[in-house]
């Protein structure tokens, strides 16, 4: 029973941290003559386990007929920035490698995740953005760190 409630839980989790980005705003990057244009958007979403860290994600959306009815691929390009937004807080130990984003880049088979990563030696909170798909990823990947005060270590859950 123990183990049920914990794995419904874990699966709660990460459908709530997967897709709860913001758009902050986007550019065009090509003129489509028939649906949207292809374009590079700018998203943020706050790491669901560290209140006080937002994580902005910039990335490929194409445009044109399939991307309007949602059967393109989106390119596997996509950059992070996650920075210290509020006080930082630890309500509980965090992993040491767990995934705080997820969303669809196709049809198919293809996601863009940004995985956090606890590095214990410098007390910092890295996070990494890929491009995952079901036959080959790629290997195109951003990182960016957020740095915790000294006197603040970081709880890990080993």
């Amino acid at each position: 029973m123990r183990i049920a409630r914990a794995a419904a839980a874990a699966a709660l989790y990460v459908v709530a941290a997967s897709g709860m980005a913001e758009t902050v705003g986007s550019v065009d990057t090509a003129f489509k003559l028939i649906g949207p244009d292809h374009k590079v958007v700018v998203e943020v979403f706050d790491d669901p386990r560290v209140p006080g860290v937002s994580c902005y994600l910039s990335r490929a959306k194409t445009g044109g007929i399939k991307g309007a009815i949602g059967l393109a691929e989106d390119k596997a390009e996509s950059s992070v920035a996650c920075r210290q937004v509020g006080a930082l807080s630890f309500p509980g130990p965090v992993p040491l490698q767990e995934e705080v984003f997820s969303e669809r880049a196709s049809i198919f088979f293809k996601h863009v995740s940004v995985v956090r990563m606890v590095d214990t030696k410098r007390n910092a909170l890295v996070y990494l953005v890929y491009s995952d798909r079901l036959i080959d990823g790629s290997p195109k990947n951003s990182v960016t760190a957020v740095p915790v005060p000294a006197n603040q270590p970081v709880p890990v859950k080993r």
